[in-house]
């Protein structure tokens, strides 16, 4: 087959940067195994690319489809992203009570050894006094 060019596929897309996005993923794809639907013609990938896209033997939508796949890393329906969201914002729910929960049980073990502190400060206080009213007795 007669040699091909960028000037005979131009017009199958709007722009000739398209034209080689789309060009060069479809050789990347025939080059990893995908079948050729012209003839091979002992051509390389890219020149079996331009004839596929020249000869319209694979639409320009399905092309364009191809290429957009294969760069997407993450293909997510509305109600897919709706559900992340939710489910994210559950979790730093939850987490931010499990904080608040633990911060109020650290507060009132605070407050309870505050508690038995006092208690046993006035207890040894007591202690003191019935001590020294004992030692002044004594002393009588």
């Amino acid at each position: 087959m007669a040699r091909i060019t960028v000037e005979d596929c131009i017009d199958k897309f709007p722009s000739r940067f398209e034209l080689v996005l789309v060009a060069s993923n479809r050789a990347r794809k025939l080059s990893s195994g995908e079948n050729p639907t012209v003839e091979i013609d002992n051509d390389k990938n890219t020149v079996i690319a331009l004839r596929e896209i020249a000869d319209e033997t694979l639409s320009s939508d399905q092309l364009k489809n191809d290429l957009i796949q294969e760069y997407q890393t993450n293909t997510f329906t509305e109600d897919e992203e709706i559900n992340e969201i939710e489910d994210n914002s559950n979790e730093d729910k939850l987490e931010l009570d499990e904080n608040i929960v633990y911060e109020e049980q650290k507060d009132v073990e605070k407050e309870t050894l505050n508690t038995e502190e006092k208690q046993n400060n006035e207890t040894s206080q007591d202690n003191l006094e019935i001590l020294s009213d004992e030692n002044k007795a004594q002393d009588l």
